[in-house]
């Protein structure tokens, strides 16, 4: 299977074969890097194998997409396992995200190295998420202090347009390339179940990002290529073992459907896991409401909570990769 940056995966004690090669899915942005793919073997603690599987069975070469899809796309939970919980059937709320690169506009009389002379910015339904300066979304939400953040991410995208091959025709589409900046937000009732469609568009390029949600696991109900089609593919979606994740790769040019459950109060960012494409904005947050009891309700800030330092350089370089580890 593919494993996304910060992925990770349960499997049963044995001896595995991994092929590690380049998955460039965005060739016209980034060039592939020259190298050879890299295969190993991962032998688990307590494995016992008496025979050992031919290494001439692993895909080779790079950007092994339809390999790649059809290996991860046919992995299931396992149905009474000590982790596992049954899919919620009834969903409180429903969202169509698109998702993917736009740009920024490139301040005047400066050169920017982006597409068409602008800088890349990251495109959530068509918003640019911008990090607060002076407090943190979780300490603005808890003391209820305005101005740092609006309760307004959309459910879906402000247009509908062929998400997975956009092309300029309109003015519209012009604008659609471009999108709004601001620290958005969404609320969630406490235990309420969010299922989300996360659509990846060619507005810049199709190329495959993974997605990671703090705070929870979710279902992966289905990954496709192309729009998703609310009557051809919702018929396709596993609600019997579904895997369970928190972090999943959506196709390049394709889209994922992810469900949850909202039972962990506080502010939960939603965004890619690839290091240069946080900066750029591609991420919103969640705000799940308390529960009834102090057990499931957020708890004061501590008293040494570190405090924010606003870098405001990280939003002007298309090609910078920022550590934000430290």
């Amino acid at each position: 299977m593919i494993l996304t940056p910060g992925q990770t995966v349960d499997q049963p004690i044995g001896m595995y074969y991994m092929s590690i090669s380049p998955y460039i899915s965005a060739n016209s942005l980034a060039p592939v890097p020259p190298g050879h793919d890299i295969r190993s073997l991962i032998v688990y603690e307590g494995a016992k194998s008496t025979a050992s599987p031919s290494m001439s069975l692993l895909p080779s070469g790079t950007n092994a997409i339809p390999t790649a899809h059809r290996f991860s796309s046919n992995i299931t939970s396992l149905v009474g396992g000590p982790y596992w919980t049954p899919v919620p059937e009834h969903v409180d709320e429903k969202m169509f995200v698109t998702m993917g690169l736009g740009l920024d506009p490139c301040p005047p009389e400066t050169t920017c190295n982006g597409p068409l002379g602008q800088h890349i910015a990251g495109s959530f339904n068509n918003r640019t998420f911008v990090m607060p300066e002076t407090i943190s979304l979780q300490e603005a939400y808890f003391y209820n202090i305005s101005g740092v953040y609006t309760d307004d991410f959309p459910d879906q995208p402000p247009m509908k347009f062929d998400y997975a091959n956009f092309s300029v025709r309109t003015e519209s589409d012009y604008e659609m390339m471009f999108p709004e900046r601001k620290t958005s937000t969404k609320t969630l009732k406490f235990n309420s179940t969010v299922e989300i469609i996360v659509q990846n568009t060619g507005i810049i390029s199709p190329e495959s990002h993974p997605m990671h949600l703090h705070g929870f696991n979710f279902y992966v109900l289905g990954y496709g290529f192309g729009n998703y089609d609310p009557i051809r593919d919702a018929r396709k979606l596993n609600l019997v073992n579904p895997q369970m994740h928190n972090t999943v790769g959506v196709p390049p040019g394709g889209w994922v459907v992810l469900r949850f459950m909202a039972n962990n109060p506080g502010t939960w960012m939603f965004h890619c896991h690839m290091d240069a494409h946080l900066p750029y904005g591609i991420l919103m947050v969640f705000i799940v409401e308390n529960g009834p009891t102090p057990e499931t309700s957020l708890q004061p800030p501590p008293s040494n909570l570190p405090q924010c330092t606003h870098n405001p350089t990280i939003y002007e370089s298309p090609t910078t990769n920022v550590n934000l580890s430290s």
